[in-house]
């Protein structure tokens, strides 16, 4: 053999002893979801409420596509569903599946063509019950798209009837948007690029926020109104609407795309402007020119681009970001506007309509609860709406058919009955009336059909005649017929976002007892930063056990390290420190709730909050109805320390005895009762640490309850006692207590309670008649003494008198 040929056979035999090495393919990355990732959908062992659920999971380095199957088999043998080739580490079919066990598998494949081994096979289950929410192919997408303008909120064929209705059942709110443009006719915009920041202007300063929120006013001030005159001169053909129209249009094109109102630099002033541009121009388009149609088409090509590059494809894995959570549906508003004109926009409409059908919503769960409060509930959820409008509109979505809409109105009918003045936890929530609620709640009742909903909207007044040209394409949807809350409970647990919200009367504040809890999976972070098992206390229209501080610029000192510390919200400190501020590792959850006529019960549990501080932290609050709450807490640290339990009012209180301590708030006070632990150390100020800016003018009180001696275990009971000023308490409250367990006797003129609390050990509990082998016991008495209801937790046995009550138990959290 030659030496060639021994030197080649010799090169194969090492390629060949290495070539099963250089062929093995990679394990794709399992990692578990972090803070702030959306993480493996539908999780293992999973019940999704949609069918076909949407498939997410983590984004791979290395990917240049991807394949998902999905199968009967565990194994596998037999392949279901498989689709290839997919450039999103997400998908949701556009065919159901049929009821019972599945199991799901992906892969990816790399930018050489070698794919990765399959992922960890992963269980769900199909249920009759699921709702129907296969996603249209792209391809069923863009065919659906209108051709002709106008794009948004209407197609072109439904002009006629629009302008029909104008001198029929919509004039009035015809004659409101004809009045509208002829004051901007009067006073057009003013339309000169706005300022950018100075090149030393400190970030979060009074400077900066006045040119940053300034110039958001400014171009919604601008195109705003040109989008009002373009959609009127559509309907009634009054060319001098249209020529203002189009005059601020060409005037705002010159703006620097990346600029004082670009995305990237101003959101807050971007996304307006990348919205009511986009409806100006296709309510427009047929008075503009080609030049001016082409100039419009450059500048949103820039301006899309810059969207669709910050929010591609990050956000459908890390969903959590607040401004992104509108931003996107605003590019979806983009992309529809200039579908066929924009070669890309159909990537970026792609990219919509997965975010929305895939990860979102995410500040929320099925039963309509909602992380960041009510003031973003109401800016998030209002503008989603209009996307929902213009999906159904386009490409014939339903967004309604999501199962969190179905119960989305709940949210703000359970935390503000009609005349409610504050919106408790969240941001932006202090001063939020109820009457805020209306509009959004008016389209969720139209939408969803629910006569609640829109009982709720009515009680508030009888509705106005719209004045924006949403008002108008909506008004041709009758309301539903509204009906009473009668057979509603009045209290109500929002689990996945770990709210509960307990009340005497729904239908109005002002005769209303009202306590809400906080114990939330989503910890803290974003702008639901208040801490875990917290809870604020509104009675008969008046606030008297609140949350503090007021947000003077997000972010600023005040903000973050009074307003997002524990310190500043009714929970408890740990030797002085709380939960992290503004975190999703400071979990909390709501482990039971029980409601009806007499007794509502809950139960949070906050030990993971703490950073290891605690090892538990359970909260029980018992509320007999119809003005006494128990707030019955366990807590304990792997090693002895001292608890501040924490107070908050907005005015000052008598607070010289931990067993009468008050508060008041305009007609309304509230008695408290610190029964347990002994000796407390009471301190009270109307200091903040720090303090908000100089142009916020702010008083409340914070009262410190501190143990007086470290230990590691430690229980308090505190019973909260609202009542009218004049009439002064109305029930009596009696304790007992062993070392073992600790019982509460409320009685009023004409019923009575009692609550048995084992804080310890094994066996039956016993006092005030009542014996029971759970850990919390409660019996409700008429006035001649005589059971009326029970509950249990923890047990199965309650007696009174030695006889066996039949007892309701708590529902038990996920």
């Amino acid at each position: 053999m030659s030496t060639v040929l021994v030197a080649f056979a010799v090169t194969l035999v090492i390629c060949s002893a290495f070539a099963p090495l250089a062929r093995a393919a990679a394990e794709p990355d399992e990692t578990p979801a972090g803070a702030g990732e959306w993480g493996f959908r539908p999780a293992d062992s999973s019940t999704p409420s949609v069918n076909p659920p949407a498939f997410v999971w983590r984004p791979q380095e290395e990917a240049a596509s991807y394949d998902i199957e999905v199968s009967r088999d565990g194994t596998f043998a037999a392949v279901d569903y498989r689709r290839e080739r997919i450039a999103l580490f997400c998908h949701c079919p556009s065919e159901e599946f049929a009821a019972g066990v599945w199991h799901w598998r992906w892969r990816y494949t790399d930018a050489d063509g070698a794919s990765s081994t399959w992922s960890q096979v992963r269980e769900f289950t199909v249920t009759a019950s699921a709702v129907s929410m296969p996603m249209p192919t792209r391809s069923e997408i863009l065919s659906r798209l209108p051709g002709e303008h106008p794009k948004l909120f209407l197609r072109p064929e439904r002009l006629p009837e629009l302008r029909e209705m104008a001198g029929r059942e919509l004039s009035d709110v015809y004659g409101n948007l004809v009045a509208k443009c002829d004051r901007l006719l009067a006073a057009p915009p003013p339309t000169a690029e706005p300022p950018t920041y100075p090149a030393d202007v400190e970030r979060k300063s009074e400077e900066w926020r006045a040119i940053w929120w300034g110039n958001r006013r400014y171009t919604i001030s601008a195109l705003d109104g040109a989008a009002t005159l373009a959609f009127t001169w559509m309907l009634g053909g009054d060319e001098r609407y249209a020529a203002l129209a189009r005059d601020i249009l060409m005037a705002t094109a010159e703006w620097d795309p990346k600029g004082a109102t670009g995305y990237r630099y101003n959101d807050e002033a971007g996304m307006p402007y990348n919205y009511y541009f986009s409806r100006t121009y296709t309510f427009l388009n047929a008075f503009l020119s080609e030049d001016e149609r082409g100039r419009c088409r450059d500048v949103m090509r820039i301006r899309g681009r810059e969207m669709f590059e910050h929010l591609h494809p990050r956000h459908i894995w890390r969903p959590y970001g607040s401004h992104a959570n509108r931003a996107w549906h605003f590019l979806g508003e983009v992309t529809i506007a200039f579908s066929g004109e924009i070669e890309e926009a159909d990537d970026w409409l792609w990219f919509a309509m997965n975010v929305f059908y895939c990860s979102y919503p995410v500040w929320s769960d099925d039963d309509g609860g909602w992380h960041e409060g009510l003031a973003y509930w109401r800016s998030y959820l209002s503008r989603f709406t209009w996307w929902a409008d213009v999906m159904r509109a386009a490409v014939g979505v339903d967004a309604y058919a999501k199962p969190f809409f179905g119960q989305v109105g709940y949210y703000a009918m359970y935390l503000q009955p009609p005349g409610a003045t504050r919106g408790a936890f969240g941001d932006l929530t202090g001063h939020l009336k109820s009457g805020g609620n209306v509009d959004i709640m008016r389209v969720f009742a139209g939408q969803a059909g629910n006569p609640y909903w829109q009982w709720y909207a009515d009680a508030h007044g009888e509705a106005e005649a719209g004045s924006t040209y949403v008002d108008y394409v909506r008004g041709s949807q009758p309301p539903p017929a509204a009906k009473p809350l009668d057979d509603l409970p009045s209290s109500k647990c929002f689990w996945g976002t770990g709210l509960a919200m307990l009340h005497t009367d729904l239908t109005d504040a002002r005769n209303d007892v009202f306590l809400a809890f906080k114990s939330s999976p989503f910890g803290s972070h974003s702008h639901g930063y208040d801490a875990q098992n917290s809870f604020v206390l509104y009675a008969y229209g008046e606030p008297l056990f609140i949350r503090t501080g007021r947000r003077d610029v997000y972010g600023s000192d005040h903000h973050r390290n009074w307003m997002w510390e524990t310190k500043s919200v009714n929970s408890i400190l740990v030797d002085g420190q709380g939960q992290p501020g503004r975190s999703q590792a400071a979990l909390g959850r709501i482990t039971a709730f029980h409601t009806s006529d007499e007794v509502d019960y809950v139960v949070g549990d906050a030990s993971e909050a703490y950073e290891g501080r605690l090892t538990e932290f359970t909260r029980r609050v018992v509320f007999l109805k119809p003005d006494v709450f128990l707030i019955l807490d366990t807590i304990e640290a792997p090693g002895p320390a001292t608890y501040q339990w924490l107070l908050h009012s907005p005015t000052e209180m008598v607070a010289d005895d931990q067993s009468a301590i008050a508060a008041t708030s305009g007609s309304v006070a509230c008695e408290v009762r610190m029964f347990a632990p002994d000796e407390l150390r009471l301190s009270q100020t109307d200091v903040f640490d720090p303090p908000p800016r100089p142009r916020v003018k702010l008083t409340q009180w914070h009262l410190t309850a501190e143990t007086a001696a470290p230990s590691a275990r430690q229980e308090f009971a505190v019973s909260l006692h609202p009542h009218m000023r004049e009439t002064g308490p109305t029930a009596r409250i009696e304790e007992a207590h062993t070392d073992t367990m600790r019982a509460y006797r409320v009685t009023w003129d004409g019923a009575g309670a009692v609550v048995l609390w084992r804080t310890s050990g094994d066996g039956n509990a016993r006092a005030f008649d009542v014996e029971s082998d759970g850990e919390i016991a409660i019996v409700r008495l008429d006035a001649d003494g005589r059971p009326t209801g029970a509950m249990v937790d923890g047990g199965a046995l309650v007696r009174f008198k030695g006889v066996e009550v039949a007892a309701a138990r708590p529902e038990i959290g996920p």
